[in-house]
């Protein structure tokens, strides 16, 4: 087994490196719920061709990217966040790091432009386990589980090498897999 930590709500799934499933390919995802119900996330990494001026016509202006949180419910929005302080209501999932809050604040907020997208991070729809699901995609190898990230991390937007990053922020047991090509055949 690759994984030694436990999944919990805050922390990372890394994908393995050669997994071929399109919606987790070389994906980081946040953890939001883990427990005997299953487990939800949002993909980090996976950003769409639309901002959230595209999607909320309201606020048609707006040039924060859009993430793919994951196959399941593609047509809802979720949101994370790290400023407590401008949007209330949020949960804390791991020190730092919000989910969800005042849906209406965020709308005044990026509409006086006093949010950002090192802020605040949007998904459309998000990655699902039923029980013990995710235990048994962990015991497959298919994921790495990690809490060794920083907050910067959750909210790049270097999408293109966030997975590298985490993966190598494991330590020197996993960082040679960040090196693994995509495509196992072209090495």
């Amino acid at each position: 087994m690759l994984s030694t930590i436990a999944p919990a709500a805050g922390r990372l799934l890394i994908s393995e490196p050669f997994m071929a499933d399109p919606n987790f390919k070389r994906s980081v995802i946040v953890l939001t719920e883990y427990s005997e119900g299953g487990a939800m996330g949002f993909v980090l990494n996976h950003q769409t061709e639309y901002m959230l001026g595209d999607i909320l016509p309201d606020l048609s202006y707006s040039e924060i990217p859009v993430y793919a949180g994951g196959p399941v419910a593609a047509n809802t929005l979720h949101y994370i966040h790290r400023v407590p302080e401008k949007i209330e209501n949020g949960i804390e999932i791991a020190s730092g790091i919000y989910w969800g809050g005042d849906f209406e604040q965020i709308k005044e907020l990026i509409t006086n432009y006093q949010l950002t997208e090192d802020e605040i991070k949007f998904f459309t729809g998000y990655s699902g386990w039923t029980p013990d699901q995710l235990d048994q995609e962990l015991r497959e190898d298919s994921w790495i589980v990690t809490d060794n990230f920083g907050v910067d991390n959750v909210f790049s937007n270097n999408e293109q090498n966030l997975w590298r990053e985490v993966v190598i922020g494991l330590g020197q047991r996993y960082a040679h897999i960040a090196n693994f090509p995509e495509n196992p055949t072209l090495n």
